[in-house]
């Protein structure tokens, strides 16, 4: 218990140190930013400073702070560190940075802002992959709220009954005003999310002695021997860093309507982020006993688990709370996830999304494709691991390539050059992370630790080469 209060104080104290930091090499000023100056009543459209943290939080929530958190709690509090420095100092910058150089370049997507510091080719490389990631994204938040609903309701209303309902109100998400539905209906949302991880908390705090809270300690005890590195800091992704943060930051870009506000917005959500995915954790290993309790309980899927433990402490109380978090949060974020691949989509096909045809022509056949992934998930056993496996990998490399898109941004226009570092420390940390997991993964090349390891090692430290050259032709040209 101890070292989870001492994990919230240290989030905090980061939120306030740290965050003042970034903000501050970031450097933020009075220039109008895409709400004020283009608000084309569609993507562009200014809301208070409150409403876009909320709607931030709740695009970049959803359910990952708690299953990812759960699924990460099985290596043991070790968990515990890497969701708050991961947060600090690499996902509230990583999401921070995204947004604000967006903002500075009229609310562009990470896969332009990619092409505009790494090149061309980057670009569309980073198109594909954000895409890619997206749909993976929006599949999997199809998939864990239509089978729990499937769960509550009568025999004929199964799986794909509810994926169809939730895919045609992604169809409407995606397609209208952004202050229409997700303005006006997210921040409730978002207090839902937020009240959902405070109650669990508390019930388990106040339960008498019957739930205990494992202390920190460093020892790998995941139950079926999976090694923390490389697959932990794959595993809890939401909760700490996430590449998919990256995709809707700029969406919120369009929203704020100064830059002073992004350290609240951008830096503060990813902090409250952490704090949700902290309480799961927490609470995972405190309601089942132990990580190979809490493994078993996961078999069964992630959204069975928050519906025990929610029920479990809270009761019939809990029991709402948990279907309204366990169904509403992933549909929140799935839709967010389609919305920003249309808008990555029209950038590269330079269509104008104030008319409705063309939001039409993008947004049908991305729903048609998250559509299949979801029948494919629904219809085999594993369907819903296979893809949680792939999003998971691109997701952090997607975080990875972010982090150097903001290296190279902060090289270029920093006042502090050596300001640069904020991003491209945890740059190389996350290439080592995402290259030695797909290179040892099932889903990847399964390779021996023995080779991953090293030719993992290898390619951080050569990108980190390549920065620290660049960073050195700036400071002699400076």
């Amino acid at each position: 218990m101890i070292s989870l209060f001492i994990s919230f104080a240290v989030l905090l104290i980061g939120f306030f140190v740290y965050g003042r930091i970034t903000e501050k090499i970031f450097a933020p000023d009075d220039r109008k930013t895409p709400a004020i100056a283009i608000n084309d009543g569609v993507d562009c459209v200014p809301m208070p400073r409150w409403k876009s943290f909320l709607v931030q939080l709740l695009n970049i929530a959803g359910t990952g702070p708690i299953f990812g958190a759960l699924m990460g709690a099985v290596f043991g509090p070790v968990v515990f560190l890497w969701i708050v420095f991961g947060s600090i100092l690499g996902g509230a910058v990583h999401d921070y940075m995204s947004g604000m150089i967006s903002c500075r370049h009229k609310g562009a997507s990470i896969a332009e802002l990619s092409g505009h510091y790494l090149g061309r080719a980057a670009k569309w490389i980073m198109r594909v992959f954000s895409v890619v990631l997206l749909v993976l994204c929006g599949t999997v938040f199809v998939t864990s709220p239509a089978g729990l609903l499937s769960r509550l309701t009568p025999d004929w209303m199964n799986g794909t009954f509810w994926a169809i309902i939730i895919l045609v109100y992604y169809l409407l998400a995606t397609l209208l005003p952004i202050d229409k539905v997700i303005g006006k209906f997210y921040p409730i949302f978002g207090v839902l999310l937020i009240l959902m991880a405070v109650t669990v908390i508390g019930g388990i705090l106040f339960s008498g002695g019957k739930y205990t809270i494992p202390e920190l300690t460093l020892a790998n005890l995941h139950p079926e021997g999976t090694p923390i590195w490389p697959y932990m800091f794959v595993t809890v992704a939401c909760g700490a860093i996430s590449g998919f943060h990256a995709t809707q930051s700029p969406m919120i870009a369009k929203c704020i309507k100064s830059e002073k506000e992004g350290r609240s917005v951008f830096y503060g959500a990813m902090i409250s982020e952490a704090v949700i995915a902290l309480i799961w954790a927490a609470a995972g290993v405190a309601f089942y006993g132990s990580t190979q309790l809490l493994n078993e309980a996961l078999a069964s899927g992630a959204s069975n688990v928050v519906y025990e433990i929610s029920t479990g402490v809270l009761g019939t109380f809990g029991g709402i709370l948990a279907v309204a978090g366990v169904i509403i949060c992933p549909i929140t974020s799935g839709d967010t996830a389609f919305r920003s691949a249309r808008l990555i989509l029209a950038e590269a096909l330079d269509s104008d999304q104030k008319q409705i045809r063309n939001r039409l022509i993008i947004t049908i056949p991305l729903l048609a494709i998250g559509g299949l992934l979801t029948w494919f998930a629904l219809v085999n056993n594993n369907g819903f691991q296979i893809i949680w496996r792939y999003f998971s990998w691109s997701n952090q490399t997607l975080a990875m390539i972010a982090l150097w898109v903001a290296s190279a941004y902060l090289l270029k226009v920093a006042k502090y050059r050596f300001g640069s570092l904020l991003t491209a420390l945890p740059a190389t940390f996350m290439t080592a992370v995402s290259m030695t997991y797909i290179l040892t993964a099932k889903e990847g090349f399964k390779l021996p630790t023995t080779i991953a390891y090293p030719v993992g090692a290898v390619i951080a430290v050569a990108l980190l080469c390549i920065y620290l050259y660049f960073l050195r032709r700036r400071l002699k040209n400076q």
